[in-house]
This record gives C-alpha cells, structure tokens and sequence, in this order.
C-alpha cells in the first residue's frame, strides 16, 4: 500500500485527488494533507480518510479542528506545508498547490527521498533547476500529474528518450479560443471561467484563456524531460482528446489519447507502473466523437504563451518574475481591478524590467517573487 501526502487538498486537483483514494482505499492511504481556507471541505475529508496529519493556513483554524478530530495532529501556516510534505509515514507526495508556495515543500520531500506526483507547475517553472538537481541527487522519482505531460511520459514508456524528435503539447485554446484580441477588449471574469472542456480552479481556467498555462507546461515539460524549446511545439486542439505527442526519429508519433477528465493522470502517478481501473470513468468512444481537429497557435494572437517561451530560453530569475507577475495579475483580474488584456501587458512590463540573475538559489527566487507581485500591485495603485 502507498502511502500519501496531499498538498491542496480542496483545490480542483486536491479534490479529484481525494475521490481516487477514496475509490482506492486497498492501495492507497492519505497520511497527510494541507488545505487552504476551506475549512468545510477539510472537514469533509478528515471524515473520510483519517489522516494523521492535518496542514491548514489559519492557526485558529487548527486550533478548532484539533477539538473535533482529537486522533489527528494538526498544524498550519508554511512549515505546516513542510511537516505535511515530509511525515515520516508517507512514501508519495503529492504536490497540488497552486502558485509557487509549493517549492520548498517539494525540495523538503526531496530531501526525504520521497516519490513526488507533481500538479503543481509554478514548482518547476520558477526552480526547475533546484528541483531535478535535488531529485538527482537523493535518487528520487518526479511523476507528472498535468495531463499533458502524463501523456508525454506515457509514450516515452519503453522508448529511447535520445532518439525524440520533438515533444508536442495540445492545448484546447480555453475559453476564448475563437475570439480576436479585439474582442478579448471587453470580456468579463464570469467569461474566462466557461472553459469548453475541462473543469477546473479559477486560477488554470484564466490561465488557459490566455494560453499562459500551456507556456508554463512548455517551460514544465523542458525541465522534467531535458528537451530544448526547439523541440517542444503546441498544438490547438479544441477537443482535448489527444492529451500530447512524441515525435521519434523515424517519424513515429506515439500519442496518448483519453476523454478530458484529470483523474486519469493523477491515478496513473500515484499507481504507476500499474494502472488501476478508474471507477465512474468514461471510456472514450473516436466514432461518437468523429473527429479531431488541429490547428496551428498564432503567437500574436496568444501573447502569454510567446512570453513564456522567451522566458523559458532566457531561464534564470526571469522564470520566477515572469510566473509571479501572472500569478498577481491573474489575481487582479478575478477580482475586477484589471482587464483580460492586461494580465499579458502586466506580464511583459515586469519582464522588459526585469534584471536577470541565471542559476539562483531558493533565498534569490523567493525575494524576485515577493518583489515581483509587489511591483504588479504597485502598478494597479
């Protein structure tokens, strides 16, 4: 039986997250969880699954629940974060926290020699370096969560990953896939968060309207599988049925196929090498959907994705302000202080600015993030 530690577990991954160990209490045991302010959901799952440990943000939160579950430890805050990544009785971290809280959690789990499932792409995006050096080094295995890159990882199995051609990520094209910028002018928050396909938090769902998302699975998939951005294309596909593709040498494209639901690659982290039946999944059916579409992304149109690209080649701190300024304007726009348009325009500002620092430590990235969303708000007042 695996054992688990889930981080985020009320957000969107978190919850799906819940429902496969739920499903799979002979394999899999949750020991550990951290949540956010969702104090009813957290309750929610303490009832369910028991775990030992409990992480939430408030510490009278902590205080509260520790007098309904007196049989679970409870903790809060950000080393709560690390006690949840790193409990001695887990052997899987599973990292579903948005933004780029995640990090140090993460390389704590390293250190410890866990297996790490990760979700949470801000992670790799703003320390790839820090994280695959660590992971190298105590030996540890990082299993991809986001569908893409599960796809990815799935039709290198059994391959020669020296004889890719190029990696290939889908993207549905989010909310606004058949509009012009000029009509992205006046869209409002309620808009952005119809995505056609996939259900999602409201942070990834703005993230894929503006096609920020698929550049950081770019930037993600150059960091967990050594491709250079050369080789890492994206290609829209409106029905989110080919998650990804891998090109070999020979021209063989191996691609993994499946219907738009998230808990086919967070079971397939936490139970490879197996596979396990997915209980209330849909099995896809090809002559039901009859076809699948393909299109080419206009870089102009999708602003957000060139901008990640140019950060991924620049690398260094650049990553880290170019993640943390879509993070704090992502954040303005939910809240109505900005438009659509000016996440990107915020993005690019902070990036122009930006003095770039390759190779930075942990104590660099976090200050270029703190200062980073300082200066986004700054530009709001």
């Amino acid at each position: 039986m695996k054992k688990i530690s889930l981080l985020g577990a009320t957000g969107s991954i978190g919850i799906q997250t819940v429902d496969i160990l739920l499903n799979n209490q002979d394999n899999f045991q949750l020991v550990a969880l951290s949540s956010g302010k969702n104090i009813e959901k957290t309750r929610e799952i303490i009832s369910q699954l028991n775990p030992e440990l409990v992480s939430v943000q408030e510490e009278q939160d902590a205080i509260e629940l520790s007098k309904e579950f007196p049989r679970t430890s409870f903790t809060f805050g950000a080393k709560g974060l690390v006690e949840v990544a790193t409990h001695p009785g887990s052997t899987v971290l599973v990292n579903a926290v948005l933004g780029s809280v995640g990090l140090e959690s993460t390389l704590a789990a390293i250190r410890m020699g866990k297996t790490i499932a990760i979700a949470n792409k801000e992670t790799l995006v703003t320390a790839g370096h820090l994280v695959m050096a660590e992971a190298k080094k105590y030996n540890v295995t990082i299993l991809p969560v986001d569908s893409e890159h599960s796809a990815i990882f799935q039709s290198m199995n059994g391959e020669n990953p020296k004889q890719i051609e190029r990696l290939i990520l889908t993207a549905s094209g989010g909310s606004f896939r058949d509009k012009t910028r000029e009509e992205l002018k006046n869209v409002t928050v309620k808009d952005a968060l119809n995505h056609p396909n996939w259900s999602m938090g409201a942070k990834i769902t703005i993230d894929s309207a503006t096609m920020m998302n698929k550049g950081l699975e770019v930037i993600e998939a150059h960091v967990l599988f050594g491709m250079p951005f050369e080789k890492i294309d994206v290609l829209l596909h409106k029905e989110s049925i080919i998650h990804s593709l891998v090109e070999y040498h020979d021209t063989s494209v191996i691609a993994q196929l499946g219907t738009p639901d998230m808990r086919v690659p967070i079971q397939y982290a936490l139970s490879y090498p197996d596979r396990f039946p997915l209980k209330s999944g849909t099995r896809l059916d090809l002559a039901k959907i009859g076809q699948l579409r393909f299109q080419e992304v206009d870089f102009e149109r999708f602003r957000a994705l060139k901008l990640a690209y140019d950060a991924g080649r620049a690398g260094g701190t650049l990553l880290t302000a170019m993640n943390a300024a879509n993070e704090a304007a992502v954040g303005l726009f939910l809240q109505g202080k900005i438009t659509f348009l000016q996440i990107e325009e915020m993005i690019e500002q902070i990036m122009i600015n930006h003095h770039n620092t390759l190779l930075p430590d942990l104590e660099t990235i976090l200050y270029v993030d703190n200062e980073t969303r300082k200066s986004v708000e700054s530009m709001v007042k």
